[in-house]
């Protein structure tokens, strides 16, 4: 007697029988299915792979009607359970491979990446825009006598602590009373640079409620002219860019002329003269924003500080 191998033709299984045993019945040990065992090799080579056929089926052959050798049958079958469940495991680790660098593997848009803390460098802001310069007005003389004050058809420019001014915003803003002490008012403000603190500019805080009662009317204002009169204050930026304001509160010559107030806005005609180191001056048109003053914020309580006595 001599052994030889064959194979399951259900699941390819090698398995390894005596010549004896030819013809005869037996299950895989694998898949449990009942195969013949095919015949012994003639040539008595025990290393020759023969395949089984199952019981009740017929054994597969080839053309020839020799065996047929289970390396060259569908490739759907396993071949060994070893075999298998190795490629269960590597699945199984690909699969974890997957889900432990999905965000990497599987970006998202830039738009719809979560938020998060992240280790990027902060974006640099973008550096200001430079500043606009004007030249100083030669066609405007600086003078407190308003017999000879000109009011040019032009906007407003002129000279602000030794700057060239050019009105790029005007805004007519209504102040609430704070008190009984404090009655309400209109600040007019023309300024150069349309947001934030201004680069150049004045403020006249005038005494009216709202900024239409004003439509129509003059205000004239001498050096000589004893108080109360409107408070003029200079805005420039010094050389750190730092807001800079000075209050004047007499001795200019101030001619403001009023149009008629409509859709929001009033037009108007300013000469102004300061009696600063610098002699600013102003004098234009302008075309004012009326704004409503805004509701005065309520007072808050004063606390008390309650001093323990020494010992």
């Amino acid at each position: 007697m001599s052994e030889f191998k064959f194979a399951c033709p259900v699941c390819g299984q090698h398995i390894t029988a005596d010549s004896s045993t030819s013809g005869g019945q037996l299950s895989c040990p694998t898949c449990f299915r009942k195969i013949v065992v095919p015949q012994a090799p003639a040539a008595g080579d025990s290393k020759f792979v023969l395949s089984a056929a199952e019981v009740a089926k017929p054994r597969p052959a080839s053309s020839t009607g020799a065996p047929i050798d289970p390396s060259a049958s569908s490739p759907a079958r396993a071949t060994n359970p070893i075999v298998a469940i190795g490629l269960v495991v590597l699945l199984g680790a690909t699969g974890a491979g997957l889900y432990i660098f999905r965000d990497k593997i599987f970006k998202k848009p830039p738009g719809q990446q979560a938020r998060g803390p992240t280790n990027a460098p902060a974006k640099k802001k973008a550096p200001p825009a430079p500043k606009v310069t004007y030249a100083i007005p030669t066609n405007i003389t600086w003078s407190l006598e308003l017999t000879n004050a000109d009011l040019p058809e032009t906007t407003a420019v002129g000279s602000i602590h030794s700057s060239g001014f050019h009105c790029e915003k005007a805004i007519l803003q209504g102040v609430a009373a704070r008190d009984a002490k404090t009655p309400p008012r209109c600040d007019l403000t023309l300024r150069q640079g349309k947001s934030g603190a201004p680069d150049l500019g004045l403020t006249l805080q005038l005494f009216a409620e709202q900024g239409e009662e004003l439509s129509g009317k003059t205000v004239e204002i001498a050096p000589d002219r004893p108080p109360p009169v409107p408070k003029v204050i200079l805005r420039w930026k010094d050389e750190q860019d730092k807001a800079v304001n000075r209050n004047i509160n007499d001795g200019y010559a101030l001619k403001v002329v009023f149009g008629e107030a409509a859709n929001g806005r009033i037009p108007g005609k300013i000469y102004i003269a300061l009696p600063d180191d610098t002699k600013s001056f102003v004098a234009g048109t302008f075309n004012a924003e009326i704004r409503k003053p805004a509701p005065p914020k309520p007072k808050q309580p004063k606390t008390q500080k309650t001093v323990k006595a020494p010992g």
